[in-house]
């Protein structure tokens, strides 16, 4: 009978842990022990009643809270804080800033996909949709970002029309004068507009993010709502706001920027105030700004406002007319003409008041930041993101299938084909982030570590997706001009990659080691119950943490060996492979994060290339998560799937690659060689997109086929007789209209009926032998004319050329 209890052991042991349940794991152990001794027969009494007798102190010992608290948490409890590493004040707020969403169930390493799948995001309002349809189709209409380009700065009458249209007020609520737009929505906008222009959809996304606006709505006094957010929404002041320094930029919060509280002279009368100076850089809108957000650190030496010297950051509003302030130089970020320039103040005097609010709001500038960049920068950034990726998209597309060498269209080649695949796989899960990320901050989160995420990922995903847009048009999109749509775009890509948190910052300390803390169900419990010595919270969190450790790895285990099949997941028998085999990547990654934490301890932060993996995993974990919410969304659309199982593919591929990266690196090797056989017990087994999935997704862009106008559908289409995407949307459609007629003369070229020519004449000889009808020539003709056209690079005059500008 005994191999019969070491199989029920098994059972019960890795059920329970499977499902969670720690201590029953070990306790079903024991009792199928003794029960197996009993049955088979005690030989000695006294060894069986003493095993009986270990067996219950173990499990009251571990069973008892009261007694386990005291005699086994209390000394973990001061162990764990000997080498708990030290948190600083400004970290902290970091750390605790916004909330924790669908990254928390990702990190729980079983993920609740019905909670994703229900999730409604909130769509475009009729009045969002009016305004997307009418001002901002305007706008887009009124400017031609090569004469922004060359002129430095857009033309006078866009910036009037948007500050009368509100774009400087799409946050500001309504009762304010301002539009009070959603998130979605103002990304909507943000997104269409910088398809058109990236120095417009700068313009307009700095308003609306964080700055002088948003931190009044959230933190100002009334007196400063009253007094500023109609005025922003109007577009009466133009603000912007100044964080960083020659010295501090990435590291904010070490700036030098000061204010000294002390008496002083305002509009003619003593109050007390603050005196200030500072050095301020990369500041957009600075130039034209007239009102400053300043963030600084607030010293107080004498006392006046109580308490201790150094008041922490604080953030005030400094109108732009004060004596001591240099502003008006412009910076040149990549020759893309939005105003962006440095700021200095030298004893610049300001009220109290000024303060955002208030006295209340002294030292609380950290705190603010950090909770407004939790969900600003879901925003601002992934939209321009997705911008330039569907415009790579519908241009890639649309030339693809215009420009032909070796007597066939370019986007038939191979090499191409993988370029294009690329940029329709991201542009169907970029959007799908971009759009789910904004559905969560519409539902009141503020998603600190997902919008890190979007911004870092949707990013690389423009640096790439415009990099292979330059390679498809090659020599088209190198030489500038009105008609070159993608060079500026390119030339703008580094300024999203380094803005809101360089990228390599991002992956390689923000997203991990915030989303360790915040997102895992028990590290944040575990370091605030040692910091404010509470050991009912620490025994509570640890050993649920140690059951959360055991209960990952059998599952880890389980999943791998199955691919899945023991998770319940939703979907279809397309995307039901796809939710398990994430439930199963979560609870590897749940397992290698916990291994690193464990085995690293507070040295995690510095081994940045590990932290910079698990971002990698927990980023494309969501990104494929967004993908199937969208799949699912759109009620599982068959013209999608290639879209969707692209996406996926890759990104299990970069999971598993991050994963196992981490393991092969991480210092304690017996730990990562345990946690490789638990986690991948059968070895690599993803596998990138394939070549004919890749080919399946590139034709989705070619030959005028519903799938890129789907994936494009968010930018700004030009009319047909402009310049770049104008012309060349109007050249597809005649292309796509004549390719029967082509291949009724490629037909004939190839029987002998008809005598090979150059382009421009074969539809003329082809109509004379009768091979083609007199209508059908007409439309070979023109799908020809307009093809050269396209074609086209600028060329300029010696004059002209030294002229250009940008």
């Amino acid at each position: 009978m005994t191999p019969i209890f070491l199989i029920l052991a098994a059972v019960l042991f890795s059920g329970f842990l499977y499902i969670g349940r720690g201590y029953w794991a070990w306790v079903s152990v024991l009792v199928v022990g003794l029960g197996a001794w009993a049955l088979t027969g005690v030989d000695t009494p006294v060894a069986f009643a003493a095993a009986v007798i270990a067996a219950l102190v173990l499990a009251t010992l571990f069973g008892v809270p009261a007694i386990r608290r005291r005699l086994i948490a209390a000394p973990i409890m001061g162990l764990v804080r000997s080498f708990l590493p030290r948190i600083g004040e400004t970290e902290r707020i970091a750390l605790e800033a916004g909330t924790v969403w669908w990254d928390g169930e990702l990190f729980s390493g079983n993920p609740d996909w019905r909670r994703l799948l229900d999730f409604k995001p909130k769509p475009l309002t009729e009045r969002e949709r009016a305004f997307l349809d009418g001002p901002v189709e305007e706008l887009c209409r009124m400017i031609d970002d090569w004469r922004i380009a060359q002129d430095r700065d857009l033309p006078p009458e866009a910036w009037d029309f948007m500050k009368r249209e509100r774009f400087f007020g799409m946050i500001v609520p309504e009762e304010y004068g301002g539009l009070g737009f959603s998130a979605i929505a103002n990304s909507a906008v943000v997104t269409k507009v910088s398809s058109r222009s990236v120095a417009a959809g700068c313009t307009v996304m700095v308003p609306n993010s964080l700055g002088p606006a948003e931190l009044i709505l959230h933190y100002g006094t009334e007196a400063q709502k009253d007094h500023y957010l109609p005025r922003l929404a109007r577009g009466e002041e133009v603000p912007c706001f100044a964080l960083t320094e020659p010295h501090a930029g990435s590291d904010a919060a070490s700036g030098r920027a000061t204010g000294v509280v002390g008496l002083g002279t305002f509009d003619g009368e003593e109050v007390t105030g603050i005196r200030l100076n500072w050095q301020k850089r990369y500041i957009t809108l600075a130039p034209v700004a007239t009102v400053i957000g300043l963030s600084f650190r607030l010293l107080d030496p004498d006392g006046l406002l109580g308490g201790e010297e150094d008041r922490g950051i604080t953030c005030a509003l400094i109108p732009r007319h004060l004596p001591g302030i240099g502003i008006g130089d412009r910076h040149d970020p990549m020759g893309v003409a939005f105003q962006n320039g440095p700021i200095t103040g030298t004893d610049v005097f300001v009220p109290l008041d000024f303060v955002i609010g208030g006295v209340d709001g002294v030292g609380q500038g950290w705190r603010m930041l950090m909770d407004c960049l939790a969900a600003g920068r879901a925003i601002s950034l992934p939209a321009l993101s997705v911008a330039a990726i569907e415009l790579a998209a519908r241009t890639t597309g649309a030339y693809a299938t215009v420009r032909e060498q070796f007597s066939m269209p370019i986007g038939r080649f191979e090499g191409i084909e993988e370029a294009l695949a690329r940029i329709g796989g991201n542009a169907y899960m970029m959007n799908a982030a971009r759009v789910l990320t904004c559905g969560a901050v519409d539902a009141g989160e503020k998603p600190a570590v997902l919008s890190a995420i979007v911004k870092a990922y949707l990013t690389e995903g423009m640096r790439e997706s415009v990099a292979d847009a330059m390679d498809i048009l090659a020599g088209a999109a190198v030489c500038r001009g009105p008609g070159n749509d993608l060079s500026r775009i390119y030339t703008a890509v580094p300024i999203g990659i380094t803005v809101e948190g360089a990228n390599i910052l991002t992956r390689s300390l923000i997203i991990f080691g915030q989303g360790s803390i915040r997102c895992h169900p028990f590290v944040q419990d575990e370091m605030q119950a040692i910091a404010e010595n509470d050991l009912g919270r620490f025994d509570r969190a640890f050993f649920g943490h140690l059951g959360f450790v055991f209960s990952n790895a059998v599952r880890a285990f389980g999943l791998a060996i199955t691919q899945g099949r023991l998770a319940k997941v939703p979907g279809t028998r397309s995307t039901a492979p796809y939710f398990r085999a994430l439930t199963r990547l979560s609870a590897a990654f749940a397992l290698v994060t916990d291994t690193a934490l464990g085995t690293m301890g507070g040295a995690l932060k510095r081994r940045e290339k590990i932290s910079g993996r698990l971002a990698d995993a927990l980023a494309w974990m969501y990104l494929a998560s967004a993908a199937l919410k969208r799949f699912h969304d759109a009620d599982y659309p068959a013209a999608d799937l290639a879209y969707l199982r692209w996406s996926c593919d890759l990104a299990l591929y970069k999971i598993e690659g991050a994963l196992r990266g981490v393991l092969d690196n991480l210092p304690n090797r017996p730990a990562a060689a345990l946690v490789r056989l638990l986690a991948f017990p059968m070895g690599a087994r993803a596998r990138p997109p394939g070549d004919d999935l890749g080919a399946e997704v590139a034709r989705g862009l070619l030959d005028g086929n519903e799938a890129r106008l789907r994936l494009s559908a968010d930018i700004f289409v030009p009319g047909a007789d402009e310049d770049g995407l104008g012309k060349l949307e109007a050249a597809l459609e005649l292309v796509v209209l004549a390719q029967g007629v082509r291949i009724k003369i490629r037909d004939a070229v190839r029987s002998g009926d008809l005598e090979a020519a150059p382009a421009d004449t074969i539809a003329e000889r082809a109509a004379a032998k009768g091979i083609i009808t007199a209508d059908e020539r007409r439309r070979a003709e023109a799908a020809e004319k307009a093809r050269d056209a396209v074609i086209q690079v600028g060329a300029y005059d010696a004059d002209t050329y030294d002229s250009l500008k940008g």
